[in-house]
């Protein structure tokens, strides 16, 4: 059984936690597993078992904690929590990867984009992440994506999580005291049970409130973007910040494996599409599963199994791969 051990490791002299996993046969590669957004972070019993998973495969893991995703929050700041457990990492075991998963991949991506963490990560695992952040937006409110510029509509009923989530995380933007405390209620209560009455709270929200929940409860894929220049400023500020697709992901020189649910009803399989696309030809490897519900194996089918096992395959030729030298 792989050791968990507490570790902390500092970031422009702020000190920041995190769990280290130690392989019982010994480390042939290092990874920074980074937590989804989830209330439980770090400790999401999920997140531990598959830390340990991947110490068993003789990765030496570390999982930062990132107080805004146990918080149901997102920031591009987060990158820097991420680049510095790279950098923690990067002076014990090489070669280093990152794994994130879901929105996670936004800020992960950030990272790996970064001057210092880029020249030491050599491989990044996203499972269920994204490019465009409008285009998760128009999902999450509508349902409505395209897989690919100037093709058509395709619909699929989206599970109500992420765009609760994205209310959550951005409640604190606002401006207005009572819109933010009533956005970040309607949030919970939504989070809480999904078909939970919030017209109480609804009735009461100022301007800014009211364009966040416009947007979210917008059904026509067309208005997203009209709705989405209506937002605070702060908020759009925000998701600029975290959308990949804004980035020049020509700098990213690690290669890129991505893991997709076809079906997923939190993040469209096309997001993980788009990025292959968009990363330097040769870097992105994207393997799609039927039985993946976002982050969660379902009714694995025997093709499944097959295109895990190559996923698994390529992250253990990118764990035994010469690791790069450090850098001057």
């Amino acid at each position: 059984m792989p050791r968990r051990m507490a570790e902390c490791y500092q970031v422009r002299g702020k000190e920041y936690e995190a769990d280290l996993y130690l392989p019982p046969a010994g480390a042939r590669a290092s990874i920074v597993l980074v937590p989804g957004v989830t209330p439980q972070g770090k400790d999401d019993p999920r997140l531990v078992a598959f830390a340990r998973d991947l110490a068993r495969a003789r990765l030496l893991v570390l999982v930062p904690e990132i107080s805004n995703l146990r918080e149901l929050k997102v920031s591009a700041e987060d990158a820097e929590v991420i680049a510095g457990a790279v950098g923690y990492l990067a002076g014990r075991q090489r070669p280093l990867g990152i794994t994130a998963i879901s929105y996670a991949a936004g800020p992960a991506m950030l990272a790996a984009l970064g001057d210092e963490a880029g020249r030491d990560v050599e491989f990044m695992i996203l499972i269920g992440g994204y490019y465009d952040i409008g285009a998760v937006v128009r999902f999450f409110s509508t349902g409505f994506y395209r897989d690919g510029l100037g093709q058509p509509w395709q619909h699929r009923e989206p599970n109500a999580y992420g765009k609760w989530v994205f209310a959550r995380s951005n409640a604190d933007r606002l401006t207005e005291p009572r819109d933010r405390h009533l956005l970040r209620t309607i949030a919970d209560r939504k989070l809480d049970d999904l078909n939970a009455a919030v017209e109480d709270l609804v009735s009461d929200l100022g301007p800014e409130g009211r364009s966040v929940l416009d947007l979210l409860t917008n059904r026509d894929p067309e208005r997203v973007g009209t709705l989405i220049a209506g937002l605070p400023p702060s908020i759009r500020l925000g998701m600029e910040a975290l959308d990949v697709s804004r980035r020049d992901l020509s700098r990213i020189s690690a290669n890129v494996i991505l893991v997709h649910g076809r079906d997923d009803a939190i993040i469209p399989v096309s997001e993980s599409r788009a990025l292959a696309a968009a990363l330097p030809e040769g870097r992105a490897d994207l393997f799609v599963v039927n039985g993946l519900a976002h982050a969660d194996l379902r009714d694995v089918t025997p093709g499944d199994a097959l295109t895990l096992w190559r996923a698994v395959y390529r992250v253990l030729q990118m764990r035994d791969s010469p690791a790069w030298p450090a850098p001057d």
